[in-house]
C-alpha cells in the first residue's frame, strides 16, 4: 500500500516536472522508456488487488503514465492516438480476456485521453463484447463504467463532427442496437444487470433514445413474444419503460400508455410467461421518481389484475420483488394522499392546472380507500384452506407492508386507509390459522401482522377459547413433529399479550399467580404473562425430564422435551429482559431453568456423544437383532445410568425384557401405535425418533443458554439487587458449552451449540468483569494444550472432521475484538500451523488432524475476513505436505483444507467449468500476494517431476502432484510477465511437461490442463510444434506409451485452448496452425495400426479432429487449407485402414477401446461432412458411409453417429439449417426404420426415435411395409407398444413419435384417418397414463408436448374426432399438468393452452388468444376455452356432469380423509410426495366461475337428470359425512389436527360449490340469491373461501 502511494506521488511529481523540463528528461519518461515499462509492470500486477485503495492508486498511476507520455510528445506534435506506444498499449489491452477487471479501468483512462474513435476502429464490436460479460456480477460495475465513458465520448465526438442530426443514427447503431439485442435474447442475469447498470446511464446521456427503442420494440413485439426462458421484445419494451419512468424520463404511467404503449400491452406483460417481464411491467406501474405522484385509476385496475394471478410464485426472488414494488406503490399512495388532504383542506376555488387536481381530491382519496380495501380483500381471500406456501408468503408480506405503511393515526394525522377496518372475526381467525403451517416464514409473517394490529383488536373476550388455545399450545409443545413446537411457540407468544391469560391458566399452574409490577401497565402485563407461561412450561419440563431419566425411549416416542425448551426460548426473546420489573420473581425461575437444562442435557448427551449417534437402535425387531444390539450398546455406552443403554427392547407397559414377549409383539409393530404416557401402548421406537429427540434437545438447550447470556442482565456480585445471572452461572454455562462442543459427535447438535456459544463469547469479550473477560483466553489455551498433548484418554473426537472442536475454537477467535491486536488469533494460527506441519513423530497424527480441521474452519470463516489472509501461504504448505502423509486421516483433512484455501484464494466457483476464467489469477498477482509459495511450489514441482517416472518402470506415487497441478492450473501469465520478472511463470513449464510422463493416467491429464494457462496465446503454435517434435518416429524401437500419451494430451489441450480463442480467424494464426498441421502429418503413424496402443491412437485422432475444426475456413486463394495440405487425404487413409472398415479383431476388452472408437467415429463423421460439403449433390469419395457406421456392432460408434445425424435433422426440422438437409441424408427413412426394429441399446433407440420424429412422416411412413414388413397402422401399434413397455426415456420418445404419426394421419385423407381411428383409444390411454405426478419429469414433459402438437385435432377440433369422455379426459390431464409443482411441466402445459386458444374457433374465447401467458392464468383460460368448446360442440348435456364431477372431486378418495381423522401418526416426517404449488380451491374457483357463466348465459336445461341426481346425492352425502367428521375433531383442530382439518375444509368447499350449481340448475334459486351473486358478492365469496374474480379473464 505504501509503495503504491509513493509511486502515485512520484508520477504526479514527474508530470509537474515534465511540464517545464528538458527534452532529454522527456525522452527518459516517455512510454517507451525503461521507467514506464516498470511502472506498467507494477500496474499489471496490482490492478486486481483485493484492496480498493490499492486498485485506486494503480488507476492513478496508469493515468499519470498516459499524461507523462502525452507531455513527452508535445514538442514533436505527433497525434497521441496514432503514437506507437499508445497503439501497442491499446492492442495489448484489447487482447486481454474480459474477465480481467483491470482491463476496464485502463481502457477508461485510454478513452479519456485518446477518445473512442481509435478504439472502435481496432475493435468495432467492443460494445457487444462488453455487454456479453455483464452476466457476471463481479464485472458489471467495471463494464458499465467503461461503457458510459465510451458512449459519452462517442456522442461528443459525433456531435462535434456532424453538421445535422444524422449523427444520432450512427450512435444508436453503435450503442443502442447491441443493448436491444441483449434485452431480447440475453440470459436472465445478463439482462438484469444491463437494465440496472447500463440502461439508466444510456438514457441519462440521451433521453431521446427511449422513443427510438420503443419504436423498434413495438414493431417486433408481436413477432418476438418471448417464452418461459426468453423475454422477447415485449419484455425488453417493459424494461425500457420501467427504467425510463423510474429515472424521470416519463411523467406518469398513463402518459406512457397513451403515447408509447397500449394498455393491452401492459396487461399482456402482467401475465407474461417470463417472470421478469411480469416484474418489469409491475415496476412500470409502481415505481416513479416522484414519491407523491398520484396513482391513476388505470394503474390501480392493472395492479388488482396482477395480484389475482401472481401471488403463487415459486421463485423467492420474484416474490421479494413483487412485495417490494407493491410496498413502493403503497408508499406513493400514502404520501400522495397527504398532498390530497392538504389540497382538500385548502378549499381553493382557483385550482391550478396540474396533474394533482385533474379531479377533486376527495374523489381520488375515495378511490384510494376503495383500491386498498379491494387489495386487502384479495389478499385475505388468498389465505384460503390449502393455499400454497408462496401464496401465503406473498399475501402476508404484502398485508404486513400495508399495516406498516398505513399505521394507526396518532393525533391529528390523517391516513387514507387502516387495515384494521377491513379485518373481521373470520379474517382474524384466518391469520391465527396461518400460525399452523409447516413453513416458519409464514408463521413469522402472520405473527408480526397480528402484532401490528391495534392491541384492543386482538384481545380474546372468551376465556374458554383462550384456555383451549393454551391447552393446544401445550400439546403441540410435546409433539413428535418438530415443526409443531414452532407453532406452539408463536401461539404462546401471541397469548402472552392477552389480558385474560392469567385467569385462564389457574388450572395449569402449581405455583401462585404472579402480581404485576408498577410502571407501564402493558409492559408489566406482558412480563407477568411471560413469567406465568415460562413457569408452566418449566414445571411440565421438570416432570418430563424426570420421566426421561427413567426411560429415554418413552420420552422420544411420546413427549420429546425439546419443544418445551423451544417455547421457553421463544418467550424470552420477545421480552425486554434489560428492563424487568419482577426481578425477584425471575431469579428462582432462571436458576431452575439452568438446572433443568443441565439435567435434560445429561439425559440426551450419551446419544449425541456416542461414536455412532445416527443408528443406536436398528430398525430390526427380531430377537436375534435385539441380542446383537445389547452387545453393541455395551461397547459404545459412555455411561450406564440410563436404562436406554442397558437393554434393547420393545416398549411395553411392563419393564421386563422377555424374548418370547418380544417375538409375540413383532406382528403388532406395523401399526406402531403412538405412545401416550398414561396409556402404555406398544410402540416401535426407531433410531430416528431417538436421535431427533436427543439432538434437538441439545440444540434447544444450547440456544436457550446462549439467549440467556445474551439477553439477561448480569449481577456483578451475588448480593446485587440488579441482574439475573451470576458470574458463577456464566462460568457454568461456558463449561457446559465446552464439554458438549468438544465431545458431541452429531453435527446438528454441535453446530447449534456453536451458535449459542458465539453469543456467550461475544458477551464475555464486552463484559466489564475481568475474570469473565479472561475466560475465552483460558478456554483457548486449555483446548490447544489438550490437542497438543494427544492424551489417549482424551474424549476429543478425531473423526467427523474433529466434530465440534473447530467450531469451539472458531467461536473463541471470531468474537475477539477486531480493533485490537488480535493476539489470540496470531498465537493460535502459529500453534496450529506448527502442529499441521510435517513431523516424524507418529504420536502427532491426531494433533495434526485436529490442526488441519481447525485451520479449515478458520479459513472458511468470513468474519475473520482479511485478517486471515497472511496465513494462507503457510496453510497451503501444510495442506500440500499433509497430502503426502501415509496416514489416511491426515490426507483427508489436508484435502479438505486445500479445497477451502482454493476457494478462499480464487473465489467461489459459480459455473460448471472447473477452471473458469472467473476463478483464475495471473501468476504475478498470485505470487505477489503469496511470495512464499513461489519457491515452495517450484521446489515441490521439481521434486515430483524429477522422480515421476523411473527408467526401471517402477511406479512412483506422488500424491502432492494432484494439488500442485490444481493450483498451477488456475494461474495464467500476466501481459507483462517475462524472463525478466522475479516471479516469472516460465520456470514451471518444463516441470509441468515432465509431469506428463507420469504412469498415472489422471496425473497426465492434469499436467496437460495445467500447462495451458502457462503458455501465452501467441506462443501456443511454437509450443505444439516443440512437443510434436519430441514424439518418436515409426522407425524408433524404444518408446514408452505413457510418455507419448502425456505429450499428446498436452498438444490436445493447447490446441483446444487455441481453437476457443478469439484469434481463430486471424490470418497469421491460421498460417501458424497450418504449420502445426504439417508437423502433425509427420507423426501420423501414431493414428494408424503401426501404433499398438489404442489410448494414444485415440488422443492423436482427437488432435486431428481438432485441426479439422480449426482449419475449416478457406484461405486467400479460396482453397481450404486442409485440402491444400493434403490433410483430408491422410484422414481418409486412416479411416479406410481402420477397424471401422476392416472389422475389429478384438475378442475381449482392450484398454482404451471405447475411447478409441469414439475418437475414430468423430473423425470419420467430420470427414464425411467435409466430402459432402465439397461434392454438393454428388456425394462421391465418401471414406465411409453413415449406413456402415450405423451397422457397427459397437454401441459407442452407433451412438456418436446418431447424435451427429440428429443434430442435422433437428436443425432442418426447426428451420435453423442454412441449406436444409445435405443430399447425403436424403432418403434415409428406410435405414432408420430397419435400425429401430433391431436396435437393442436404449440410448441408440432413443436417438433413432428422435430422428424419425424430426423427419416428415410422409417421407418414411410409406416405406414401413417394404422395409420392416409392417403396415403404417401396424407400425403405429408397434410404436405405442414401445411407449407402454420400455424404460421412461424410450417411452417419451415413442409417445412423441406415435403422436406425430397420428397427427400426420389426421391431416391426410379421410381413408387414412379412418385407418387409425380404432387405435386412438390406446393412444389416449397412453397419454393419460403419462401424466401422473409419480412419473419422471421427462414422461410428463413428453405428454405435455404431445398434447400441444395434437391440440388442433383432438382438443379444439370443431368436429371432435374422439368421444366426449376421451376428449374431456385429455383436457383434464392438461389441467393437471398446469398444476404440476415443476415449473418446466407447467410451462409445457401452458404451451398446450396457448395453442388451443389460438385456433380459429377458439381465439374469441379470451382476450389473450395469441399471447404468451403464465401457468397461473393459463389454468383459468383453459377452463374458459373448454366451456366455450362444449357450447360449440353442443355437448353441454353429457359434458356438464363430468365437469361437475371435477368440481366435486370425484375420483378423489374420501376415505383418506376419514382415515386421517382417526389414525394416529407414527412417523416423524411426511413420507408422501406433496405438491407445494397446486391449490385445489383455486382450480375449483375457476371451474365454478366458468360453469356459472356458462349456465347463466345458456337457456339449456338438462333433459336427463339421472347423472345430476347422482352428483347431488353424492355431494349431499359428502356434506353429511364431513359434518360428522368435523364434530369428531378436537375443539382446536386447526392447531392440533391441521392437516386433517384442512383436508375436510377443502372437501366441504367443493361439495358446497357443487350443491350450489346443482340447485341453480334445478331453478331453486333466482338471480337475487347468493348463488348467482357468488362471483360478485364478497359475502358469498367468503362463504366459499374463494378470491373474487371481477378482473379474471
Amino acid at each position: 500500500m505504501f509503495l503504491s502511494r509513493i509511486l502515485a506521488s512520484w508520477t504526479n511529481s514527474a508530470i509537474q516536472v515534465l511540464e517545464s523540463s528538458s527534452p532529454s528528461l522527456k525522452d527518459r519518461l516517455n512510454g517507451n522508456s525503461d521507467v514506464v515499462r516498470r511502472l506498467l509492470e507494477y500496474v499489471y500486477t496490482h490492478w486486481e488487488h483485493p484492496l480498493d485503495a490499492l486498485r485506486h492508486q494503480t488507476k492513478t498511476i496508469f493515468r499519470n503514465i498516459l499524461q507523462m507520455h502525452q507531455l513527452a510528445l508535445e514538442e514533436s506534435g505527433s497525434d497521441l492516438a496514432a503514437d506507437g506506444f499508445i497503439f501497442q498499449l491499446t492492442e495489448s489491452l484489447l487482447r486481454l480476456e474480459w474477465h480481467s477487471k483491470g482491463k476496464y479501468t485502463c481502457l477508461c483512462c485510454l478513452v479519456d485521453y485518446i477518445g473512442i474513435e481509435h478504439i472502435l476502429a481496432l475493435a468495432k464490436t467492443i460494445p457487444s463484447q462488453i455487454l456479453e460479460v455483464m452476466g457476471d456480477q463481479s464485472l458489471v460495475p467495471y463494464a458499465s463504467d467503461l461503457l458510459e465513458t465510451m458512449f459519452k465520448s462517442h456522442k461528443s465526438c459525433l456531435k462535434s463532427q456532424a453538421v445535422d442530426s444524422t449523427w444520432i443514427d450512427k450512435w444508436h447503431e453503435t450503442w443502442v442496437s447491441p443493448l436491444l439485442f441483449i434485452l431480447c435474447e440475453g440470459n436472465l442475469d445478463q439482462k438484469s444487470y444491463v437494465i440496472d447498470y447500463y440502461l439508466p446511464k444510456l438514457l441519462n446521456c440521451n433521453p431521446e433514445s427511449l422513443s427510438y427503442m420503443v419504436k423498434i420494440l413495438q414493431t417486433s413485439a408481436d413477432a418476438k413474444t418471448g417464452s418461459y426462458d426468453s423475454r422477447g421484445a415485449l419484455g425488453a419494451l417493459m424494461a425500457c419503460l420501467r427504467t425510463a419512468r423510474a429515472h424521470g424520463h416519463l411523467q406518469s404511467a398513463t402518459d406512457a400508455w397513451r403515447d408509447l404503449v397500449s394498455s393491452a400491452r401492459i396487461k399482456q406483460g402482467l401475465i407474461h410467461q417470463h417472470c421478469q417481464v411480469r416484474i418489469d411491467t409491475l415496476g412500470l406501474l409502481c415505481e416513479s421518481n416522484r414519491s407523491t405522484e398520484i396513482v391513476s385509476t388505470e394503474e390501480m385496475e392493472c395492479i388488482q389484475f396482477f395480484i389475482t394471478y401472481n401471488l403463487n410464485s415459486q421463485s423467492p426472488g420474484v416474490r421479494q420483488q413483487i412485495c417490494s414494488l407493491l410496498k413502493k406503490l403503497f408508499c406513493r399512495i400514502q404520501e400522495s394522499s397527504q398532498v390530497l388532504y392538504k389540497l382538500e383542506q385548502s378549499k381553493s376555488k382557483h385550482e391550478p392546472e396540474n396533474e394533482l387536481t385533474r379531479q377533486h381530491p376527495s374523489v381520488s382519496l375515495q378511490q384510494y380507500k376503495n383500491f386498498m380495501s379491494s387489495i386487502c380483500n384479495s389478499l385475505f381471500e388468498a389465505l384460503f384452506p390449502g393455499s400454497s406456501y408462496p401464496t401465503r408468503f406473498s399475501a402476508l408480506t404484502i398485508l404486513g407492508s400495508i399495516a406498516e405503511v398505513f399505521p394507526v393515526p396518532e393525533g391529528r394525522v390523517q391516513t387514507v386507509y387502516q387495515l384494521s377496518h377491513d379485518i373481521d372475526v373470520g379474517r382474524f381467525q384466518t391469520l391465527m390459522e396461518c400460525l399452523t403451517g409447516t413453513f416458519e416464514d409464514v408463521k413469522i409473517l402472520a405473527f408480526d401482522l397480528l402484532m401490528k394490529l391495534p392491541k384492543t383488536f386482538v384481545q380474546f373476550q372468551d376465556s374458554e377459547k383462550l384456555q383451549g388455545l393454551f391447552q393446544a399450545a401445550l400439546e403441540l409443545s410435546t409433539s413428535t413433529k418438530p415443526y409443531d413446537c414452532v407453532t406452539a411457540s408463536y401461539l404462546l407468544n401471541f397469548l402472552i399479550w392477552q389480558n385474560a391469560l392469567p385467569s385462564s391458566l389457574s388450572a395449569y399452574l402449581k405455583t401462585q399467580r404472579v402480581a404485576c409490577g408498577d410502571g407501564d401497565k402493558s409492559a408489566a402485563l406482558v412480563e407477568s404473562n411471560t413469567l406465568i407461561v415460562i413457569k408452566c412450561l418449566l414445571e411440565n419440563l421438570e416432570e418430563e425430564v424426570s420421566r426421561a431419566e427413567n426411560s429415554l425411549l418413552q420420552a422420544a416416542a411420546s413427549f420429546p422435551m425439546y419443544g418445551r425448551v423451544h417455547c421457553i426460548t421463544g418467550a424470552l426473546r420477545k421480552l425486554a429482559l434489560n428492563s424487568l420489573q419482577l426481578v425477584s420473581e425471575w431469579r428462582p425461575v432462571v436458576e431452575k431453568l439452568l438446572v433443568t437444562s443441565y439435567r435434560l442435557s445429561a439425559v440426551v448427551s450419551p446419544v449425541i456423544q456416542s461414536s455412532s449417534p445416527e443408528g443406536l437402535i436398528p430398525m430390526d425387531t427380531d430377537a436375534e437383532s435385539a441380542s446383537r444390539l445389547q452387545t453393541i450398546l455395551n461397547e459404545i455406552q459412555p455411561r450406564d445410568t440410563n436404562d436406554y443403554f442397558n437393554r434393547a427392547k420393545i416398549l411395553k407397559e411392563c419393564d421386563s425384557f422377555d424374548l418370547e414377549d418380544l417375538s409375540a409383539s413383532v406382528p403388532n409393530i406395523d401399526t406402531s401405535a403412538e405412545i401416550k404416557g398414561k396409556e402404555g401402548k406398544t410402540c416401535d421406537v426407531t433410531a430416528q425418533m431417538v436421535l431427533v429427540c436427543c439432538w434437538r434437545s441439545m440444540k434447544e438447550v444450547a440456544l436457550l443458554l446462549g439467549s440467556l447470556c445474551q439477553l439477561l442482565p448480569m449481577r456483578s456480585v451475588p448480593e446485587s439487587p440488579d441482574g439475573l445471572l451470576t458470574v458463577e452461572q456464566v462460568k457454568e454455562i461456558g463449561d457446559y458449552f465446552k464439554q458438549h462442543l468438544l465431545q458431541s459427535r452429531h453435527r446438528g447438535a454441535f453446530e447449534l451449540a456453536y451458535t449459542g456459544f458465539v453469543k456467550l463469547t461475544e458477551i464475555l469479550n464486552r463484559c466489564p468483569n475481568l475474570s469473565l473477560q479472561k475466560l475465552p483466553e483460558e478456554w483457548l489455551w486449555n483446548v490447544l494444550e489438550e490437542i497438543r498433548c494427544s492424551d489417549p484418554s482424551s474424549k476429543l473426537c478425531a473423526t467427523r472432521r474433529s466434530a465440534g472442536i473447530p467450531f469451539y475454537i472458531q467461536a473463541l477467535l471470531a468474537s475477539e475484538p477486531k480493533k485490537g491486536k488480535m493476539d489470540l488469533l496470531k498465537i493460535t494460527m502459529k500453534e496450529l500451523i506448527s502442529l499441521a506441519g510435517p513431523t516424524d513423530d507418529s504420536q502427532s497424527t491426531v494433533p495434526k488432524v485436529h490442526a488441519l480441521n481447525i485451520l479449515r474452519a478458520l479459513f472458511r470463516d468470513t468474519r475473520l475476513g482479511e485478517i486471515i489472509i497472511p496465513y494462507i501461504a503457510d496453510g497451503a504448505k501444510a495442506a500440500i505436505l499433509g497430502f503426502t502423509s501415509p496416514v489416511w486421516a491426515v490426507r483427508n483433512s489436508s484435502t479438505l483444507l486445500f479445497s477451502t484455501l482454493i476457494t478462499r484464494i480464487f473465489g467461489v466457483k459459480r459455473g460448471k467449468d472447473e477452471l473458469s476464467k472467473k476463478n483464475r489469477m495471473t501468476g504475478s498477482e498470485f505470487f505477489s500476494r503469496f511470495p512464499e509459495l513461489y519457491p515452495f511450489l517450484l521446489k515441490q514441482l521439481e521434486t515430483v517431476a524429477n522422480t515421476v517416472d523411473s527408467d526401471t518402470g517402477e511406479l512412483n506415487h506422488h500424491p502432492s502432484m494432484f494439488l500442485l497441478l490444481l493450483v498451477l492450473g488456475r494461474l495464467y501469465p500476466s501481459p507483462m510477465d517475462g524472463t525478466c520478472s522475479a516471479l516469472s511463470m516460465a520456470p514451471f513449464i518444463p516441470f509441468i511437461m515432465r509431469c506428463g510422463c507420469s504412469p498415472v493416467y489422471r496425473s497426465r491429464e492434469m499436467a496437460a490442463r495445467a500447462l495451458v494457462p502457462f503458455v501465452m496465446m501467441d506462443e501456443i503454435p511454437d509450443t505444439i510444434r516443440t512437443l510434436l517434435a519430441k514424439l518418436p518416429d515409426c522407425t524408433d524401437r524404444c518408446f514408452r506409451q505413457n510418455h507419448i500419451h502425456g505429450t499428446l494430451l498436452q498438444v490436445f489441450h493447447l490446441l483446444q485452448a487455441f481453437s476457443d480463442s478469439k484469434y481463430r480467424m486471424n490470418t497469421y494464426f491460421q498460417q501458424e496452425l497450418a504449420d502445426v498441421a504439417v508437423c502433425t502429418k509427420a507423426k501420423i503413424w501414431l493414428a494408424k495400426r503401426q501404433n499398438p496402443c489404442l489410448v494414444t491412437r485415440a488422443v492423436y485422432i482427437d488432435i486431428l479432429f481438432l485441426l479439422t475444426c480449426c482449419l475449416d475456413k478457406p484461405s486467400k486463394d479460396n482453397q481450404p487449407v486442409l485440402e491444400h495440405l493434403g490433410f483430408w487425404e491422410e484422414v481418409r487413409r486412416i479411416i479406410l485402414e481402420s477397424e471401422l472398415i476392416t472389422g475389429f479383431p478384438y475378442t475381449f476388452t482392450v484398454p482404451g477401446l471405447p475411447q478409441y472408437l469414439q475418437s475414430l467415429s468423430k473423425l470419420a463423421i467430420a470427414a464425411v461432412w467435409a466430402v459432402a460439403a465439397q461434392a454438393g449433390e454428388q456425394a462421391r469419395d465418401v471414406p465411409i458411409s453413415f449406413s456402415r457406421l450405423l451397422e457397427s456392432s459397437f454401441p459407442e460408434v452407433r451412438l456418436l453417429t446418431l447424435e451427429a445425424l440428429l443434430e442435422r435433422f433437428s436443425a432442418a426440422a426447426s428451420g435453423l439449417g442454412e441449406k436444409g438437409l445435405p443430399p447425403l441424408l436424403w432418403n434415409m427413412g428406410g435405414t432408420f426404420l430397419i435400425l429401430a426394429m433391431k436396435e437393442s441399446h436404449p440410448e441408440c433407440l432413443c436417438k433413432i426415435l428422435k430422428i424419425l420424429h424430426c423427419m416428415d412422416p410422409s417421407e418414411w411412413l410409406p416405406q414401413t411395409e417394404r422395409c420392416v414388413h409392417l403396415t403404417p397402422k401396424e407400425f403405429l401399434i408397434w410404436t405405442m407398444d414401445i411407449a407402454s413397455n420400455e424404460r421412461s426415456e424410450i417411452q417419451s420418445e415413442a409417445l412423441r413419435l406415435a403422436s406425430k404419426v397420428i397427427a400426420h394421419h389426421m391431416q391426410t385423407c379421410e381413408e387414412t384417418r379412418d385407418l387409425v381411428a380404432p387405435n386412438l383409444k390406446q393412444w389416449v390411454q397412453l397419454v393419460l397414463s403419462s401424466c401422473g405426478d409419480h412419473l419422471p419429469t421427462e414422461s410428463r414433459l413428453a405428454a405435455a408436448e404431445v398434447l400441444t402438437s395434437t391440440a388442433p385435432f383432438f382438443l379444439t377440433n370443431p368436429h371432435p374426432i374422439l368421444g366426449l369422455q376421451d376428449t374431456l379426459a385429455l383436457w383434464k390431464r392438461v389441467l393437471t399438468l398446469l398444476q404440476s409443482e415443476e415449473q418446466v411441466i407447467r410451462d409445457a402445459a401452458t404451451e398446450t393452452v396457448m395453442t388451443a386458444m389460438s385456433q380459429e374457433n377458439t381465439c374469441q374465447s379470451t382476450e389473450f388468444a395469441f399471447c404468451r401467458v403464465d401457468a397461473s392464468i393459463a389454468l383459468d383460460l383453459a377452463l374458459a376455452v373448454l366451456c366455450d368448446l362444449l357450447q360449440q360442440w353442443d355437448q353441454l348435456a353429457p359434458g356438464l356432469p363430468v365437469l361437475l364431477g371435477w368440481l366435486l372431486g370425484e375420483g378423489d378418495d374420501l376415505t383418506a380423509c376419514v382415515e386421517s381423522v382417526h389414525q394416529v401418526e407414527d412417523y416423524l416426517f411426511e413420507k408422501t410426495e406433496v405438491n407445494f404449488w397446486a391449490e385445489t380451491l383455486i382450480f375449483m374457483k375457476y371451474l365454478y366461475k366458468h360453469l356459472f357463466r356458462l349456465l347463466s348465459k345458456s337457456s339449456w336445461r338438462p333433459l336427463s337428470p339421472e347423472r345430476l341426481c347422482h352428483l347431488q346425492r353424492t355431494a349431499s352425502e359428502q356434506c353429511h359425512l364431513l359434518s360428522q367428521l368435523f364434530r369428531e375433531l378436537p375443539p382446536t383442530a386447526e392447531f392440533l389436527k391441521t392437516v386433517e382439518f384442512t383436508r375436510l375444509r377443502i372437501r366441504e368447499e367443493r361439495a358446497l360449490a357443487c350443491l350450489r350449481l346443482l340447485a341453480f340448475l334445478e331453478g331453486k334459486e333466482g338471480e337475487d340469491t347468493p348463488v348467482l351473486r357468488a362471483l360478485d358478492s364478497p359475502a358469498a365469496v367468503n362463504q366459499l373461501t374463494l378470491p373474487r374474480t371481477e378482473t379474471a379473464c
